[in-house]
Formats: structure tokens, C-alpha cells, sequence
């Protein structure tokens, strides 16, 4: 065996013996959330044969990656060589292998160099190497047949209104870019405009700023195709508005999609909008324009780090002011509906964060209760350090997989001290139930009694 082979097996062996040490160490988490956070904060890696073989035209049998916001990769597009060129899928489904895994919905996280690889066995099924070792049968999402059609513009409506979590959520970025532009306002785990800036280079299409009718458009083709009604939620996003777009500021901006979908849709799909932490009465137009689930993301907890990583947050609105905001929106929305999401793993993004895990633990505890306290049930997103960020650069392994799993287990714990339970509009709780792909939160959730998702809370 040549050296760069030896090397690589031997760090793949580290990982496997990472892996089932902490399955081994932390029992109480899910075997399944163990390798899905590790394929999150790393990524995987595609042989060419495994990869989506699918276009923007719908054409193909694999759902190809949508890009949705931001890029979810640890290379650039020049810098993927075939997946930059041949889609790899937006998710993979991982069942079975030496750890039993129950069906467990993953995110792609494009990285060439990662241990994790998905490629076809001897018997040509693909499956999930890790150390040589296939660890995992891989599952791809099929072509909804609503991406085979085209608006009357000719986009494809991958490009309005993808789908992710396996079809659950409808994902409408209606403004791809933030006006927290350059070093001094971006939020430095953030990759949103150089998102933009990449797939325009590539010559890819990438609407700015979507148009109310396209995205109708849109969700009447989801509509009239998903017969078996799998897509369940939509969510209204882009970056940040700090000033106008056509005249609008951003609860009217992104209010009036919201209002749109709600009157041409009454009921077909539980509307979220993530979007800055507002005042109370701009949070009030988003009621009253339809939105039933508020996301105002907290982004990361320590007062320190968010100062650091959050420069414009910080510079218009202010940490304090921010969660003052967040506890005002839950009298609007009511205190379930409201759902912030933080960044697990830029607690530990060197050279400024947390340099133990307990002490990253401690903190983010310490946010889960402030807000938990409050009827407030916070989510988060597995960090991926893409390598345009500042803190993706200077940590390209980004935080400790231990991290990831004992914040688990916190969370969990968090919850029962609480008295609380899942955030609705994330898909059925539970390891083998769960859809929710880019972090393990709903993976680690217990089974319910019963196989329902928790239903949306009565408006307020």
C-alpha cells in the first residue's frame, strides 16, 4: 500500500474508533446521531458514480442539491472537480450496516477529502465507507415529479421552490443575499454572498430576489404534483435587510410572500419565516400576514462570541436587544411558535472560542435555559465550516465531534427540565423517524407514544 493510502486507512481507523468511543461513552444518544453529526461538521465524499447524474431541468432520478442559501460544502465550486459539474444528491438516507442504523435523513456536505465515502459496493448498491468499511446501505431521494416541470418563464422549480428533509419543507430564499455585507457586518461562519457570488460565476441560475408570482407559480406545481401532500411546511428566508428592497423594509418584505401563499393556499402548509429578531410590531405583521412560526436565530450564545462572529447584529441591534426581542415575539406568536436557531460548533471556532468542551457545553446550556425558561425552544444547525468564512478558514474540522454529541444530551436534558418537547414544524421526532437534516435534534428527540408529529399550536 503507498503511503497516501496507508494514511489515509489510518485516519479513517481513528475515526471509527472516535465513532464507537462515543456511541460507547454517551449511550443515552442515538447510535444513528453519532455518524450523522460527524458527516455534518466533516461532509462526505462522492466516488463520480455515486453522484446525482441529474440537472436543473429535472431531469435524472436522483434529487439533485439545491443549494437552498448557503453552500453546505468544504471546497468551493472549482475546487469540488465532478460534484461541481454532476450534482451529488441533497440528502442521503443511511440504513442498516454493523451498527444497525435505523433510517436516518442526512444533509450533503460536499468534502473530497473527507473518511466518510459513498460509493457503489461489489453488488453495485452504494453504501457508506468509512476505514474500508461500509457502514451503511446510502439511499438517494428520488426526482419529485414537480421538478420536472417548469414555471412559464422556464425555470425549473428547484431553483423557486426546492425541497429538502426528504420533500417535508419547501425551502424559499427570496432574497439571496444579506445586506450585512464585508468583514465588518457578515457573520463570520456565513457564507450566504459568497453563495451568490459562486454559483454566478458558474454561470448557474441564482435569482436574487424571487418574485411573489414565481414562487406561487411554484408551490401550484408542488401542489398539483405531490399528490401524496409529503411537502408539509415552507420556509421564508434570505440575509438580512437592514435598509429597503423595492421599497419594502424586512417584515413587509418578507411578509408579503407569507400573505401571498396564505391566501392562494389557505392551510396546505405550515408557514415559518426565519428572519432578524424585529420589534414587536413588525413581528405582529408577520402574524397578521399568515406566518405561524417565528425564527429569529440567535446564532450562538456567549456575548463575547457574539459580538465577534455577529458584527452587524451586533452593530444595529445588540445582543440584549435581540433576545429582548426574541421573548417579546413569543407574546405575538406564542411561546412554542417561537423557534431561534444557533450555530452548534462555533462555540469552539478558534482562535477566539471556547477551548474545552465544557466550557462550550456550559455556555450553551446556559442560553437553552434563558430561553427554555420561557416557553421558548431553541434549534440549531451542525456547523459547517465553509472555507470562504473566516471561521471556516481558520477551521477547516471545525468543531470536536464530542461537542456535538454531549450538546445533544444537553439538549435533551434541557428540554425535560422545562417540561418541554420538540418544536413543531420540524417532521416526526425520533431515531428512524426523524427528517430534519441538517443537525441530529429531532434524531435524539424520544419516540412518541404515538407516530403523529406534534401539531402547530393554535395561533395567539
Amino acid at each position: 500500500m503507498d503511503t497516501a493510502a496507508t494514511a489515509a486507512t489510518a485516519a479513517g481507523r481513528s475515526r471509527t474508533d472516535l465513532i464507537e468511543g462515543l456511541m460507547a461513552r454517551f449511550p443515552n444518544v442515538p447510535r444513528e446521531a453519532v455518524i450523522k453529526e460527524d458527516l455534518l461538521r466533516g461532509g462526505m465524499a462522492f466516488d463520480d458514480s455515486a453522484l446525482s447524474g441529474a440537472g436543473e431541468d429535472g431531469s435524472g432520478e436522483v434529487k439533485p442539491k439545491s443549494y437552498f442559501i448557503f453552500s453546505f460544502d468544504h471546497g468551493t465550486l472549482p475546487e469540488l472537480g465532478a460534484a461541481a459539474l454532476n450534482r451529488p444528491p441533497e440528502e442521503i438516507v443511511l440504513t442498516g450496516g454493523p451498527y444497525d442504523l435505523r433510517r436516518t435523513v442526512v444533509s450533503v456536505r460536499v468534502n473530497p477529502s473527507s473518511p466518510y465515502r459513498v460509493k457503489p459496493g461489489d453488488d453495485g448498491a452504494l453504501g457508506l465507507y468509512l476505514d474500508g468499511v461500509r457502514i451503511a446501505d446510502v439511499g438517494l431521494p428520488p426526482m419529485p415529479d414537480y421538478y420536472r416541470h417548469k414555471l412559464a418563464n422556464g425555470k425549473s422549480v428547484m431553483e423557486v421552490a426546492p425541497t429538502i428533509q426528504w420533500g417535508y419543507l419547501i425551502y424559499l430564499t427570496v432574497f439571496r443575499v444579506c445586506q450585512y455585507f464585508g468583514a465588518k457586518e457578515e457573520c463570520q461562519y456565513c457564507d450566504i454572498n459568497h453563495n451568490w457570488r459562486q454559483h454566478k460565476a458558474a454561470g448557474r441560475p441564482y435569482t436574487g430576489v424571487k418574485p411573489v408570482e414565481e414562487v406561487l407559480e411554484a408551490l401550484e406545481i408542488i401542489d398539483r404534483y405531490d399528490t401524496a401532500k409529503t411537502s408539509t411546511a415552507y420556509t421564508l428566508t434570505g440575509g438580512a435587510v437592514t435598509s429597503h428592497i423595492g421599497g419594502k423594509d424586512e417584515a413587509d418584505f418578507y411578509g408579503q410572500y407569507a400573505k401571498a401563499i396564505e391566501e392562494r393556499f389557505p392551510g396546505r402548509w405550515i408557514g415559518k419565516v426565519v428572519a432578524q429578531a424585529l420589534p414587536k410590531a413588525d413581528v405582529q405583521r408577520f402574524h397578521d400576514y399568515g406566518a405561524q412560526i417565528y425564527h429569529p436565530n440567535f446564532e450562538v450564545w456567549d456575548r463575547r462570541l457574539f459580538e465577534l462572529y455577529c458584527p452587524g447584529k451586533e452593530r444595529y441591534v445588540g445582543r440584549d436587544e435581540w433576545h429582548r426581542r426574541i421573548l417579546d415575539s413569543a407574546e405575538v406568536f406564542g411561546p412554542s411558535n417561537v423557534i431561534p436557531n444557533f450555530v452548534a460548533g462555533v462555540e469552539m471556532a478558534e482562535p477566539f472560542g471556547f477551548t474545552t468542551v465544557d466550557e462550550a457545553i456550559a455556555s450553551t446550556r446556559e442560553g437553552l435555559d434563558f430561553f427554555m425558561s420561557h416557553g421558548v425552544v431553541p434549534r440549531f444547525t451542525t456547523w459547517c465550516p465553509e472555507p470562504t468564512t473566516p471561521l471556516g478558514k481558520a477551521n477547516p474540522e471545525g468543531a470536536p465531534l464530542e461537542y456535538h454529541i454531549r450538546l445533544l444530551e444537553t439538549y435533551q436534558d434541557a428540554l425535560d427540565t422545562h417540561g418541554l418537547s420538540s418544536p413543531p414544524g420540524y417532521g416526526p421526532p425520533g431515531a428512524g423517524r426523524a427528517v430534519f437534516s441538517v443537525s441530529s435534534f429531532m434524531d435524539s428527540m424520544p419516540l412518541p407514544d404515538d407516530a403523529s408529529e406534534a401539531a402547530v399550536p393554535a395561533r395567539t
